[in-house]
């Protein structure tokens, strides 16, 4: 499976890191307990079975549209198979178009059936995850106010890349010249 992401500017990704640390300082599910080179704070947007030749000719408009400012609107908890805290982003116009763009790419050369619901327009909340575990209730604790640093108000999302699952690669998915 591949990914399609998008990553935080330097400021907003050292913000992650650090609550990412008092998570894991805390003895809570923490991003920063992934010691692989290719974590780092970002925005999944989609993810599709192969980025092919069509797929990658949209993502490449949409590299060419960055970067993009955000805004953080504060902490979000997901209860799915897994727990999820995360940082929320405002869904502005400008957000949900970029995201209906990479939607559409994947869907469009990718059978329907291996694409995540949770990805397609309307259903996707935009978030920066800062810890996930398969402990239901694991983001219960009422110090996580506390705890956490405040999000930055604002980061802008400068690259786009791709993480394949398979092969732990990455890949910089750039404008076409």
């Amino acid at each position: 499976m591949r990914t399609v992401e998008l990553l935080l500017d330097e400021a907003a990704e050292l913000a992650v890191r650090e609550a990412w640390r008092r998570l894991a300082e805390a003895g809570l599910p923490s991003q920063a307990r992934h010691r692989s080179p290719t974590n780092s704070p970002h925005l999944t947007l989609a993810a599709c079975p192969e980025l092919t030749a069509p797929i990658r000719w949209e993502l490449a408009e949409v590299a060419a549209a960055l970067p993009l400012p955000v805004r953080f609107t504060g902490v979000v908890r997901f209860e799915r198979p897994t727990s999820v805290l995360a940082w929320a982003l405002e869904l502005d116009f400008a957000l949900a178009g970029v995201h209906r763009r990479v939607w559409e790419a994947v869907l469009s050369d990718s059978p329907p059936a291996t694409l995540n619901p949770l990805h397609e327009p309307g259903r996707w909340s935009p978030h920066i995850t800062l810890g996930r575990t398969r402990r239901a209730g694991a983001f219960a604790d009422r110090r996580l106010t506390e705890l956490l640093p405040t999000p930055p108000l604002s980061a802008r999302l400068i690259t786009l890349r791709s993480y394949d699952t398979e092969t732990g690669a990455l890949e910089i998915l750039e404008p076409r010249p």
